[in-house]
């Protein structure tokens, strides 16, 4: 009887929703904050969509295009994973969202971030192979390798995603709902949790950890194979070429793991709620948005196929449209 009235309690107990409290608990602060995010956001996915909208008018778009491509499409994804519900929660003004809907969101924002890491690698492989094997590239870089790579990273990260996803969905949260954050983390949720959540971390520090860093151990790998071939190069402009293939690329890849390592690798102080903040907002807003002008402004491939393409086509259309306008006025 007494165990029978303590798992009723535990029932009654057990949260339904959670509350995300948000980028800001000062009410001076939400409105800046709620433009400053709907700005950011609607240029990451209009950004994403032009590069995307560029290199699908190409008829026969080169390799490193492909996987661009691909790293817009999973910005435009990551950023509305998150952005999206911390906007309408500040229009609605409630911070309610659901067991199920925070499971939802945790498994989407594993899926993304570590796609964007499986994608970075794999465009660092890319660069590799045409710095230091360029004769060869073509044979190398086929389209049937590029689909197995872009294919093969998505179903690992998938599988990595559901493992978390199911082992979250198997605790038990009592009493305490509220999420000092303003997304569904990993994280967060663990310390809301009055289960065990040992097995939780343990796959956490394994699979998590091997997910994050041979992407990084990859990347690290091509561009000392790409820095060495380069100081190989006799002449200065013939150098300076070849480091200007990967520039754009270099300075995603610096971007994003240059947060993860100021935010989660600094001796100075712990983990805080504030830190994980911190990085979700560069994760999810800021690094999506800058990916486009950061590609635009350092690929010449890039800025071929926008003008070509897409802003060309469309800037004619209009010149085009507008002596009919004026004659039906």
């Amino acid at each position: 009887f007494t165990w029978a009235q303590t798992r009723r309690k535990m029932n009654q107990s057990l949260v339904s929703e959670f509350l995300l409290l948000g980028l800001s608990w000062q009410p001076q602060q939400q409105q800046p904050l709620f433009l400053l995010f709907l700005i950011m956001y609607l240029a990451t996915v209009l950004g994403n969509l032009l590069i995307i909208l560029a290199i699908g008018t190409e008829s026969r778009p080169h390799t490193p295009m492909y996987f661009l491509c691909n790293l817009s499409f999973v910005d435009v994804c990551f950023s509305s994973t998150t952005v999206p519900k911390v906007l309408a929660n500040h229009l609605l003004g409630s911070q309610a969202i659901s067991v199920s809907g925070c499971l939802t969101q945790m498994y989407f924002l594993c899926l993304f971030a570590d796609m964007d890491n499986f994608l970075l690698a794999v465009m660092a492989y890319d660069r590799f192979v045409a710095i230091c094997h360029p004769l060869h590239y073509t044979a190398k870089m086929t389209h049937q390798l590029c689909i197995l790579l872009v294919t093969g990273s998505w179903v690992i990260i998938n599988l990595n995603s559901l493992l978390h996803t199911l082992l979250m969905a198997r605790l038990s949260f009592c009493a305490d709902n509220v999420i000092p954050h303003f997304v569904c983390d990993v994280s967060p949720l663990l310390k809301l949790s009055c289960s065990d959540t040992h097995l939780n971390e343990m796959m956490i520090l394994t699979v998590g950890s091997l997910i994050t860093f041979i992407p990084f151990v990859c990347i690290l790998v091509s561009y000392i194979q790409i820095t060495c071939a380069v100081l190989r190069v006799p002449s200065t402009r013939g150098r300076w070429k070849a480091f200007s293939t990967c520039g754009s690329h270099l300075t995603v890849v610096s971007l994003f793991y240059g947060t993860i390592i100021a935010v989660y690798f600094n001796p100075s102080s712990s983990h805080s709620a504030e830190k994980s903040t911190a990085a979700a907002v560069i994760y999810t807003v800021v690094t999506p948005m800058l990916n486009p002008f950061i590609y635009s402004l350092r690929n010449r491939d890039l800025k071929r196929a926008l003008w070509k393409g897409f802003l060309k086509k469309h800037i004619f259309c209009l010149i085009e449209s507008i002596p009919i306008l004026v004659s039906r006025k």
